[in-house]
This record gives C-alpha cells, sequence and structure tokens, in this order.
C-alpha cells in the first residue's frame, strides 16, 4: 500500500479531489441518474400492468352474479301494467333496443 495513514483528514482531502475532478462531469451524472430512475419506473409499470389476476379475485368475481330485488321487479311490472305510456316504451325498447 502506498498510503497506510487512514485518518479523517486524509480522507477529507481525498474525497475532495475527488469531487473537484466529478464537478466537470456533473450534467452527465445527472441525466444519467435521471435516465435510471426514468426507466425503473417504466419497468415496474411494465411489470403491473402485465401481472396476471390471483385465482381469488378471479374467482370471486366469476361467482357474483347480479341480483336485482324481487320488490324493484314487481314494482316495475305494476308500473308497466298501469300506464300506457310506460307500456309503450317496453313495446318499442322491445322492438329496437339498440336505439337511442
Amino acid at each position: 500500500m502506498k498510503n497506510s495513514d487512514l485518518s479523517l483528514e486524509s480522507i477529507g482531502t481525498q474525497l475532495g479531489s475527488i469531487l473537484k475532478k466529478a464537478r466537470a462531469y456533473q450534467t452527465f451524472i445527472f441525466f444519467l441518474v435521471v435516465a435510471c430512475l426514468y426507466g425503473f419506473i417504466l419497468w415496474r409499470i411494465n411489470v403491473y400492468s402485465n401481472a396476471p389476476a390471483s385465482q381469488s379475485v378471479a374467482g370471486g368475481q366469476l361467482a357474483t352474479q347480479p341480483h336485482i330485488d324481487q320488490a324493484t321487479v314487481q314494482k316495475m311490472l305494476d308500473l308497466q301494467s298501469n300506464s300506457v305510456s310506460v307500456q309503450a316504451l317496453f313495446n318499442q325498447a322491445r322492438a329496437n333496443p339498440f336505439q337511442e
């Protein structure tokens, strides 16, 4: 070893000289750090966007079926039978379901 003196003073002076030399490259180092962060973020977005759904989530969604309350269905049927305009609206919707 050339320098066997490991005091805080010698480390400080060596670190200072290294930092002086690195100042010439500070813009390049900044852009390199920003590019690495940007690449890491893009990589994580790609990993999360392509992740498959877990079996518990997928199974839970398949098991749930839409439920319409029977009282609501009965109320709609009563309203349909009582009103001529509502009855015409339902018949028109049945005849052409894709009309706006």
